[in-house]
């Protein structure tokens, strides 16, 4: 039996090791920098900034789910943006992804929320398949944009006018 559950403060050693073994999977460990104290203040804070879903199966945690709110000006409402999702190899293809999604699904219903919004890699065949199969459509027209590192610490110290 699959067991969808917010996390809890006590999850968060978990939840990183979740997130090694997704970048790891994305071939990504080396950029893997978050420590506990930064996972502990996003997810249960003074000011969260982001959710975090666990699925229980066979008595162990089998996966995540970390996404947080959007908001869409055009429409006028918010939505959510799942950052990562992940399963365990030895707990896929048992509708734990599926189930995931049904649960961020009425989440977004509850609080009126417009879409679920998220990136896949384009080598990650696995996934687009998953991912069309919920109804999922890509959005070929948006480029995702990044401005992080270096490049952002300079545009920081740059006087605007």
């Amino acid at each position: 039996m699959i067991n969808i559950r917010p996390a809890l403060p006590g999850d968060v050693p978990e939840i990183l090791c979740l997130i090694r073994k997704l970048a790891e999977y994305e071939k990504l460990l080396s950029r893997v920098s978050a420590k506990e104290a930064d996972m502990e203040a996003a997810l249960f804070g003074s000011q969260p900034v982001a959710e975090c879903l666990l699925a229980k199966s066979e008595g162990q945690i089998a996966g995540f789910a970390l996404f947080y709110t959007t908001y869409s000006t055009f429409i006028g409402r918010p939505g959510f943006y799942l950052e990562d999702l992940f399963v365990r190899p030895a707990f896929r293809r048992q509708g734990i992804g599926r189930a995931f999604f049904v649960e961020l699904a009425r989440l977004a219903a509850t609080r009126n929320y417009v879409r679920i919004e998220w990136a896949v890699l384009n080598w990650n065949e696995p996934a687009w398949k998953f991912y069309e199969s919920l109804g999922a459509r890509p959005q070929s027209e948006w480029t995702v944009m990044r401005l992080g590192d270096n490049a952002l610490a300079e545009l920081a110290m740059v006087n605007p006018i």
